[in-house]
């Protein structure tokens, strides 16, 4: 696919652009260490589909940059929750990696359909819409990863993990939820109602980690 025509040039708001900012850091990391768990997990059709994903996000990386630069906005270097995110990522092994994966892509579902949906600007909108599309793809991707890993626990050590994916996927989104507030507010979703819809992406996706795909 062709990159949008970055010379239209975009407008954004100050809040839409700080948030834009924080989460092109998220999308910037090189995914060294999943993939080097991918390939330990001795799956060589899953460690080529890991790669795939980490490329996918290293794009998403570079079109909110380019989106950025449109804007006449630049880049920062890094920001307190991606550094969380990545220590939490890194613990422990490939379920937990994923499992924390899995919180950041249902955020972002949320997120990048209120960004497409709510700004007036054609390149916020092509952007979001097609970083928005990769999404609906990588959970699903995570989700059978994850289900195959968790069928080999004990129904309540499985259900006690799911329990605590909630809980920490509930206090991710109301930390997004405030970190961001101007940015959703000016994009037409209040913080409650952004929280509301991130738990409501999670329910289908611990019901599918349970069961059916996602």
């Amino acid at each position: 696919m062709e990159d949008p025509a970055w010379e239209r040039g975009s407008r954004m708001s100050a809040a839409v652009a700080r948030s834009v900012q924080r989460f092109q850091v998220g999308e910037a990391g090189d995914g060294a260490n999943l993939i080097d768990k991918a390939e330990h997990a001795g799956d060589d059709d899953y460690s080529a589909a890991a790669r795939l994903f980490v490329a996918e996000e290293q794009n998403h990386a570079r079109l909110l940059e380019h989106l950025l630069c449109a804007a006449d906005r630049p880049t920062v270097a890094g920001h307190w929750s991606d550094t969380v995110f990545v220590r939490l990522r890194r613990a422990l092994g490939l379920r937990v990696e994923l499992l924390v994966l899995l919180i950041a892509e249902v955020v972002a579902l949320r997120y990048y359909r209120a960004l497409r949906d709510g700004t007036e600007d054609p390149l916020t909108t092509e952007v979001a819409g097609r970083i928005l599309a990769d999404e609906r793809r990588h959970v699903p991707f995570h989700c059978d990863r994850l289900r195959q890993s968790l069928a080999g626990l004990p129904s309540p050590a499985r259900a006690a993990l799911l329990f605590l994916w909630r809980i920490l996927l509930t206090g991710t989104a109301i930390v997004v939820a405030a970190d961001h507030g101007k940015a959703l507010r000016a994009l037409g979703v209040p913080r409650l109602r952004f929280v509301a819809d991130v738990l409501a992406e999670a329910k289908n996706a611990a019901a599918a980690l349970r069961h059916a795909d996602c």
